[in-house]
């Protein structure tokens, strides 16, 4: 798949400079953007930072089609067409205003400079979206990524540096962050792990299961990483269903299964299992092998809650009899770490909690990020808390 990409140009005020040419790339992912600077340096001699996304028009359900971005015009300045300013609005990323990637540059620079580790070559912009911006940094000492995240995402850091202490082989190298979001992490050289085979697929879920088995929710807690425990789930599980709009009788069970929560929890906790770390978007495309093992990346979805919470993200994408080796190796792994539990009972009772969570934080995405970027998530509320009804049926 492809996409069809225009480009709104402004400058680094604000100031409309007008729109390129439509053009395509290869990758459908609307926050995949290297491609684009890359085509727009390539194609008209422009350098460019892709702000945001403005609008889209596609009929698949994984992205492509045409896509409309507002870019900043770094270099030089172009023969365009004049279009009207583009409105501001108070839930937009710092870094997708004009001159928010530079001020982030600026930082990321004297960081490293402080550090005996200038940048040697141009920030590579690879990605940008309402959840992250991630820039490349060229230095003397191998590659430096530039993280900038929104603030429900701002305990990342934190976390990782925790999880750190009990095994620093598991999260790549914090090199420095800020107080706005942004981190600088030591490059991972390696792989994405998306097409893991199964003796890959069941280290992760074993390295997993020892970190959550020794992990200090107290510390946790106190960097500001969301509470997905039993009191505090349950009440933002009610305050969504007073507010989403579904059909009346999916609306009733979603109530009736809302009411529930605090006995399935009461169920949950009686299968022995501790309350942990949750990673939050456990899959093996977050794992990445390079020479010094398997490194776990993205810990912005994490907190604190059931273990098994983080089956929902991992399973799914594992298909066939594969599927059912890994689960029954992961709830194998906490028997080893907890004998007298009963992890298979805690896997069934945890399914609909984990899809009533997903919508949680997909609702939390849409009320804090501005309306022409809820086009990424607004499919995905309606989606997980019909998932949970299945879930608690099945």
């Amino acid at each position: 798949m492809s996409r069809t990409v225009s480009l709104q140009l402004c400058s680094s005020t604000g100031s409309p400079l007008g729109t390129l040419p439509p053009f395509t790339v290869q990758t459908p992912w609307w926050p995949d953007v290297e491609p684009v600077v890359r085509r727009a340096r390539a194609r008209f001699g422009v350098d460019i930072f892709v702000l945001r996304l403005l609008s889209t028009k596609t009929s698949s359900d994984v992205m492509g089609g045409a896509v409309r971005y507002l870019a900043e015009l770094i270099w030089p300045p172009a023969r365009v067409a004049r279009t009207p300013a583009p409105d501001d609005h108070p839930l937009r990323a710092h870094w997708a205003r004009p001159g928010g990637i530079a001020t982030i540059v600026e930082w990321a620079d004297t960081t490293l400079a402080a550090a005996g580790r200038p940048r040697n070559g141009p920030a590579v912009q690879v990605k940008t979206w309402n959840l992250s911006s991630l820039l490349r940094l060229p230095t003397a000492d191998g590659e430096v990524w530039c993280k900038s995240v929104p603030p429900f995402f701002a305990h990342e850091a934190t976390v990782m540096a925790i999880v750190a202490e009990d095994d620093p082989s598991l999260v790549p190298p914090v090199l420095a962050t800020d107080h706005a979001g942004t981190t600088l992490i030591a490059d991972v050289p390696g792989k994405d792990q998306w097409d893991a085979p199964a003796p890959r697929l069941l280290e992760m879920v074993r390295r997993l299961v020892t970190l959550q088995a020794r992990s200090r929710i107290g510390d946790l807690l106190a960097a500001g990483i969301p509470d997905w425990r039993a009191p505090a789930l349950t009440g933002k599980v009610e305050a969504l269903l007073d507010r989403v709009q579904l059909p009346k009788d999916e609306l009733t069970a979603l109530h009736a299964l809302a009411a529930d929560l605090p006995r399935r929890f009461a169920r949950l906790a009686a299968c022995g299992l501790p309350e942990t770390l949750v990673h939050g978007d456990f899959h093996p495309g977050n794992w990445r092998l390079g020479p010094d093992g398997l490194v776990l990346l993205d810990w912005g979805d994490s907190g604190v809650g059931h273990p098994l919470l983080d089956i929902a993200a991992f399973l799914p994408r594992i298909t066939g009899a594969l599927r059912d080796q890994i689960r029954s190796a992961w709830l194998d792994a906490w028997r080893e770490h907890r004998p007298d539990s009963d992890p298979a009972r805690a896997a069934r009772l945890v399914a609909p909690v984990a899809a009533l969570r997903q919508a949680v934080i997909y609702q939390c995405f849409l009320d804090s990020i501005e309306p022409s970027e809820h086009r990424y998530h607004e499919a995905d509320v309606p989606q997980w808390l019909r998932r949970a009804l299945r879930a608690a049926s099945g």
